[in-house]
């Protein structure tokens, strides 16, 4: 990271690390500074691999940015985030209005269900670098984000695991929505792994369970009557 932090202009990075990242603490579901650090990892590792064009200020800001709105609108975060971003005077300081309007596309464009292709490289290069390519790191993700999105219904962990695996089914099973622009090889090992535990649910279970435990997700394990 420290590499990739040199390519950064230090007014855009201190301004960002004292101003925009401190927000992220009160992000829930996996959606936290954890999630934005690697996204920004994967951002330049993916530019890196397949040798991208683009502006190292603009891919981080976008990192950095595409999640903020999460707290505010979870279902519609993309958005929120986006038009956080626009309404950031600061950041005139940095970008011209075109790149500003890039970046605030790339934003939009970073979700995994997008109904059409991102508009730009850097759309395509948040939305790669924001697919998971650890299976452990997805199912824990996934299972905050399930227990936070139920809390109103008091899930028991059973049905946490239940929701879990219907929403990784449907995004990362066969024929899943999520959109991959830059599949490489950490990404391409993932979905294979991914895709052999969601073939069997008891194994899924299993896991979930196992991760659950490790994190103390229920301080007590309710049972289901």
């Amino acid at each position: 990271m420290k590499e990739v932090f040199n390519m950064i202009k230090d007014e855009l990075y201190k301004y960002i690390e004292e101003n925009i990242l401190p927000q992220y603490t009160d992000n829930i579901g996996g959606h936290g500074i954890d999630h934005i650090t690697s996204v920004i990892e994967r951002s330049f590792e993916i530019a890196s691999s397949f040798k991208l064009e683009v502006d190292p200020n603009m891919v981080y800001t976008i990192a950095v940015f595409h999640d903020i709105g999460y707290k505010v609108d979870p279902d519609n975060h993309e958005q929120v985030s986006s038009e956080m971003f626009l309404q950031d005077d600061n950041m005139q300081a940095f970008f011209t209005d075109e790149e500003r309007q890039i970046i605030a596309e790339a934003i939009v464009d970073h979700r995994a269900s997008l109904e059409y292709e991102a508009r730009s490289i850097y759309g395509k290069l948040v939305s790669s670098a924001d697919r998971a390519i650890s299976v452990n790191n997805m199912l824990e993700r996934s299972l905050k984000y399930q227990k936070d999105k139920h809390a109103s219904e008091n899930p028991t962990l059973d049905q946490v695991i239940a929701y879990s695996y219907k929403k990784l089914s449907s995004k990362y099973g066969k024929g899943g929505y999520a959109k991959m622009y830059y599949p490489d090889k950490k990404y391409q090992e993932y979905l294979t792994d991914m895709q052999t535990i969601l073939e069997n649910f008891d194994l899924f279970a299993q896991r979930e369970k196992k991760i659950a435990k490790e994190i103390s997700l229920f301080p007590l394990t309710k049972v289901k009557k």
